[in-house]
Order: C-alpha cells, then sequence, then structure tokens
C-alpha cells in the first residue's frame, strides 16, 4: 500500500525524465495536479491533462519537457516534508531558494503555491518539495 502519494508522483517525473520519456501517468488528487500546474507554470514541464479511465478513478498525464541538446530543465526534485517528518516554514524563511534558481512548493491555508508567491502573500506553510 502506497502512503505517500507526492512522493510517488515526484518519483515517476524524475524517473520518466531520466529516461528521456515523452510523457509520463500520476494518480490523481488536487494536491497533485496544484504542484504538477506549478511545475508547468514554472516553466518544469512541458504540458499535463487530467484523464477520467472510468471506475470514478481519474489520472495526471504529465507531458515533459526538454530543450535542444534533449537535456531536462529539472536537475532535482526533491520531496522535503515527508509523513514521518513535516516540516514547516515561515513566510521569511521561504524567500528564495537556490538564490532564485529554484522554487519551493509550499502547502498553504491558500492553498499549493510555489515560495515567491507563499513569501508575496505573506503566508508560510508545509514545504511540499523542491525543483530546481
Amino acid at each position: 500500500m502506497m502512503t505517500d502519494i507526492i512522493a510517488d508522483s515526484l518519483t515517476r517525473i524524475r524517473n520518466a525524465s531520466m529516461r528521456r520519456l515523452e510523457s509520463t501517468d500520476l494518480l490523481h488528487s488536487k494536491t497533485i495536479e496544484s504542484i504538477v500546474s506549478i511545475l508547468v507554470e514554472k516553466g518544469y514541464l512541458d504540458s499535463y491533462s487530467v484523464e477520467d479511465i472510468g471506475n470514478n478513478k481519474k489520472i495526471i498525464k504529465v507531458n515533459l519537457k526538454y530543450d535542444e541538446n534533449n537535456k531536462s530543465p529539472i536537475n532535482e526534485l526533491k520531496r522535503i516534508s515527508k509523513p514521518g517528518r513535516r516540516i514547516y516554514k515561515g513566510k521569511d524563511e521561504i524567500k528564495r531558494f537556490k538564490n532564485g534558481y529554484g522554487t519551493l512548493i509550499v502547502s498553504t491555508s491558500q492553498g499549493v503555491l510555489p515560495n515567491d508567491e507563499a513569501y508575496k502573500r505573506g503566508i508560510g506553510g508545509e514545504v511540499l518539495c523542491s525543483v530546481w
């Protein structure tokens, strides 16, 4: 039984990126969809779509992005807060990540947000993952 759907989704994206696959399928949840939409918005992934596979179940089909040298823009995709140890940061602690080259994805009271947006709104939260 899988207990951490976020870690599973990040691992699927990381593995597909290393294998240079066009796309990969993720299990659907609102949190995963929010994380993927942030990754698309920040330019780490190309696009995504939510598909109904019947039996009241959905998947998220993620299209990966590569440059002209067939290199992925994702250098590292890492789960920060885990089910056994949650990591919370205040608004001042999430200001910048990797000198502005990376992104922290934060679960806040106003939804799942990238670190720069959470800082602008003046809120902190649980740091779900980091990407750069």
